[in-house]
Order: structure tokens, then C-alpha cells, then sequence
């Protein structure tokens, strides 16, 4: 295959991508908000999983047996247990009353200053 077809697919792509996103943003502010339909976060995981499959596991598969395994083990933890640690955070936060993640992080590992300053 020629490589202009080929940067050039990449490029309308990467150009659709972009068009949904500002389709998105721009209709945020309305009650309807397509970012929020489970189809589409369902969507959004599937390209981030298969681009990990493609690239990760099926390399590491063919070189070194179960390696391969944690490329999917390690996201779906994170997608399973991700609520259960946002309500903790949630909860920490209103007890604290904070309101950005520098805040979090220092209420959470003391309020120090480092380096003297």
C-alpha cells in the first residue's frame, strides 16, 4: 500500500476524531448530553482495548506465554473498582471541603511545605 494512502486515511481519521469531540463540546451545555450515553464511554474503552490488544498482548503473547495477561487484567481492575474510589474521594472531599486535587493531595500527605521554601 503507498504511504500517501496511508498518511492520508491516518490524517481523516485523526480529523474525524476531532470532529466528534468539538460536536461533543459544543453540545455540552445542552440537557441531551451525547458524552454521557453509555454507548459512547462503551465506545471509548473498546479503541482504548483494542489498541493495547493489538499492539500489546498479541506481541507479548507470541514472545512470552500469560506476560500478556496484566495488559487486560490491569484495565479492567481499574474499570471495575474506579467507582468504589470515587466515592471515597467524593466522601473525603465534602468532609474537607475540597475543592481541586491540589487540596486532595495535601490533606491526604500533609501540608508542608518542601524544600524550605
Amino acid at each position: 500500500m503507498p504511504s500517501s494512502v496511508v498518511i492520508t486515511a491516518s490524517f481523516l481519521y485523526l480529523g474525524l476524531l476531532f470532529a466528534i469531540a468539538h460536536y461533543v463540546d459544543t453540545r455540552s451545555s445542552l440537557k441531551n448530553v451525547l458524552s454521557r450515553n453509555p454507548y459512547i464511554y462503551t465506545l471509548s474503552i473498546a479503541v482504548f482495548c483494542t489498541s493495547w490488544t493489538y499492539y500489546g498482548s498479541v506481541g507479548r503473547a507470541a514472545t512470552s506465554g500469560l506476560d500478556f495477561l496484566p495488559i487486560y487484567l490491569g484495565p479492567t481492575l481499574v474499570f471495575v473498582l474506579w467507582s468504589f474510589i470515587w466515592i471515597k474521594i467524593i466522601r473525603i472531599c465534602k468532609q474537607n471541603r475540597i475543592t481541586s486535587i491540589a487540596d486532595f493531595i495535601a490533606s491526604r500527605y500533609g501540608k508542608r511545605s518542601v524544600g524550605g521554601w
